[in-house]
């Protein structure tokens, strides 16, 4: 292959580029009501949607075009909580890339292009934890809890729970069904406009703001202190739990469903 390479490149004529490389992976298991699947990738998307029956259900689609997808590594870990799934890069130096939940863990790509494609179906009553860096992060139709989480790439969900969004650029499109949570629910990009739509008996006391953009709502607010074009802080029907939403360059809208 090289010779044929180096006698095209002789005659004037460009190789072809190298064909992509893929790898699927696939794992299902049963996670019990109240617990989490936490997805944890680096390059690639994540895409969830309801599940029809009561198994949660994970395809990882690997693709490379310079490095090989077989060098990245799927790695389960159930634990108290639930089920952590990762995609695990090669490791370099002399901390080790790992699979942990939650905030624990590691996963350093050091010039590895292998992009790895989350789809997952996800059972009423388990809660789901996304977390990528260069991704979208979307959900649909779920039935419980999601806390999503990216920098390069949007974030939009509907779901019956609570849904918390974070991003740096991208929007962030959420729905819930529910407006019970406790302490603080969050909603941050920097470059991308929220839109949050909330159950019409909502509750909160709500601080948003944004730099550069608009700021609207469809509930009753009774604002705190002055009300400025850009930022408020007011009271949603009774108040009594925190709604953070905060972007620079992009608008805030609160429907009402």
């Amino acid at each position: 292959m090289r010779t044929l390479t180096i006698a095209l490149l002789l005659a004037g004529v460009a190789a072809a580029p190298a064909a992509a490389q893929q790898d699927t992976f696939n794992w299902h298991g049963r996670i019990p009501a109240g617990q989490a699947i936490e997805i944890k990738g680096v390059n690639g998307y994540i895409h969830a949607t309801a599940a029809t029956g009561d198994e949660v259900q994970v395809t990882a689609d690997k693709h490379g075009r310079r490095s090989d997808p077989k060098d990245v590594k799927i790695q389960v870990v159930p634990h108290d909580g639930g089920v952590t799934i990762c995609a695990v890069y090669p490791s370099r130096g002399d901390r080790p890339n790992e699979c942990l939940p939650g905030a624990r863990g590691r996963s350093e790509t050091r010039n590895n292009d292998v992009q790895v494609d989350f789809e997952v179906r996800v059972p009423a009553g388990v809660k789901l934890v996304g977390r990528t860096v260069n991704g979208r992060v979307s959900a649909e139709n779920l039935r419980a809890d999601a806390d999503l989480q990216t920098v390069n790439g949007g974030v939009s969900a509907n779901s019956t729970g609570l849904v918390r969004g974070k991003t740096v650029n991208g929007g962030i499109d959420v729905q819930m069904g529910r407006a019970d949570w406790a302490g603080e629910l969050e909603l941050e990009t920097v470059n991308g406009s929220i839109h949050v739509t909330l159950p019409a008996g909502a509750s909160a006391d709500v601080e948003a703001a944004t730099v550069n953009g608009s700021l609207s709502t469809d509930f009753p607010l009774t604002v705190q202190g002055r009300f400025l074009r850009n930022r408020i802080k007011g009271t949603i029907g009774q108040g009594g739990r925190a709604l953070k939403i905060s972007t620079v360059n992009g608008s805030i809208q609160i429907s009402k469903s």
